[in-house]
């Protein structure tokens, strides 16, 4: 049997469809919104956005699986996953890894870190919204 790391929950904090928050959110484990949240979150383990979910303001969490839409920045420690439903506005601070599906929108600034380390200039970076459909062409992505 696995055992938890003295800090991790295996419990999942859920905002639900229909539900409006206007205000911080600090979270110790895991949260899941599928409802709207315009203010800052802060969570020490996984967030996911789904589908009807909707975050307007800085966020930073260790992982993070948007498929509605995120507007503002956004801080993750490991691993951030776009969905083919996602619609991300704005800037991506010190992932270490990014996964994008085909159909992900991102409008904004990446910067990615390797190892404890953050490149100086941004990874990506567009004033556009780019759709990842298809391939993008040389002259659409600089």
């Amino acid at each position: 049997m696995a055992k938890n790391l003295p800090n991790e929950t295996t419990e999942v904090n859920i905002i639900l469809t229909g539900t409006t928050i206007t205000g911080d959110i600090n979270c110790e484990g895991n949260i899941r919104i599928d409802g709207n949240l315009t203010g800052n979150l802060n969570a020490k383990g996984k967030l996911v956005i789904g589908q009807s979910g909707s975050i307007k303001g800085e966020v930073t969490c260790r992982n993070c699986d948007i498929s509605g839409k995120l507007e503002g920045k956004i801080v993750i420690h490991e691993l951030l996953s776009l969905k083919s439903t996602a619609k991300l506005t704005g800037e991506i601070k010190n992932t270490n890894k990014i996964s994008i599906e085909p159909g992900a929108v991102f409008s904004g600034t990446c910067n990615m870190s390797v190892g404890s380390q953050s490149q100086s200039t941004p990874a990506f970076s567009t004033g556009k919204h780019i759709s990842l459909e298809k391939e993008p062409d040389e002259k659409a992505v600089r």
